[in-house]
């Protein structure tokens, strides 16, 4: 099997794991599902929160940058115009998507969110390696300085269980940017690190082992880090102001947590190119690709079935 084949279905078998993994974290978290009297299968769930969604996204970057590295490296006119008129009708398709599950009161819904990083994408697409960079980077600075600057809690019931003005102009763009469950602020950052990715050789057989160590390393420092930040902090603001400012939770995402969630991401990529290289004529590394190859309809089957 050729490197770029076995790049693919690797993806195919990583984003598999993101849709398990966000489904176990939705059946929990969105629908207030509980372990009672099982804490390791309240632990094993958690492992998931949050990381499985960023997988997902950054998958979803390394797959445009994959798709549109001809176009890219070309700079032709008439094949960028095409890759940007899939994009938009990605993005128009996944925000309809999103909208009709909202309408079903599925409030952690992905796509409309997926949708505008298409879009970004779509606009984006020819933008230099190092702009890529700085437009992450930026993001993540600013996604910081608004749990700061904002209030977080503003739309949420006491439990953080319903977004009450999710249905009003304001309250829905506050959502999408701000505070919902993947919002665009830092959650863009997801996606354009996985586009970056994407026009790298990481994902190369000679690159493999490197990425996998240097990524669990950096798992373990942005840990560590959020863990002794919190400590050293919290006799001074307060625990739920050091955990807010420092934490590695989805909500609030702060940028501890998407360096993390990053480097979890790419772990996981480098450990699935090992499986399937290793494993790709099993029969069960197959049935994991072929429900990666079907990720949208695990997704809204989870959501409408579910």
């Amino acid at each position: 099997m050729s490197q770029a084949k076995a790049r693919i279905t690797a993806l195919d078998f990583a984003r598999a794991l993101a849709i398990f993994g966000m489904i176990i974290v939705n059946y929990r978290v969105a629908m207030q599902a509980e372990y009672s009297g099982l804490g390791w299968l309240q632990a094993i769930a958690g492992l998931f929160e949050g990381r499985a969604s960023a997988l997902f996204v950054v998958l979803a970057g390394i797959g445009v940058s994959l798709m549109t590295s001809k176009a890219r490296s070309s700079m032709n006119e008439e094949l960028i115009r095409k890759n940007r008129s899939i994009l938009y009708r990605r993005a128009a398709f996944l925000f309809i998507a999103g909208l009709l599950l909202l309408l079903i009161d599925w409030n952690a819904d992905i796509l409309h969110y997926y949708a505008v990083f298409m879009l970004v994408a779509a606009l984006i697409m020819t933008m230099s390696d190092h702009k890529i960079l700085s437009l992450f980077s930026i993001i993540l600075l600013a996604s910081q300085s608004f749990l700061v600057l904002f209030d977080y809690r503003r739309g949420w019931d006491l439990n953080f269980k319903e977004y009450i003005d999710f249905r009003t102009i304001e309250g829905f763009i506050r959502n999408l940017l701000f505070n919902g469950f993947h919002p665009i602020f830092p959650w863009l950052s997801f996606f354009l690190i996985g586009m970056w990715i994407g026009r790298r050789r990481w994902l190369n057989k000679e690159n493999r082992l490197k990425i996998l160590l240097y990524s669990l390393s950096g798992t373990v420092v942005f840990e560590s880090l959020s863990f002794f930040l919190v400590k050293w902090t919290s006799p001074v603001i307060g625990s739920d102001v050091a955990y807010y400012l420092f934490g590695t939770k989805p909500m609030p995402p702060t940028m501890l947590y998407v360096l993390s969630g990053i480097c979890s991401a790419i772990a996981v990529i480098a450990i699935c190119l090992y499986i399937v290289d290793k494993f790709e004529q099993s029969i069960l590394t197959q049935a994991v690709i072929n429900t990666g190859q079907l990720s949208l309809s695990h997704y809204i089957g989870h959501v409408v079935i579910g």
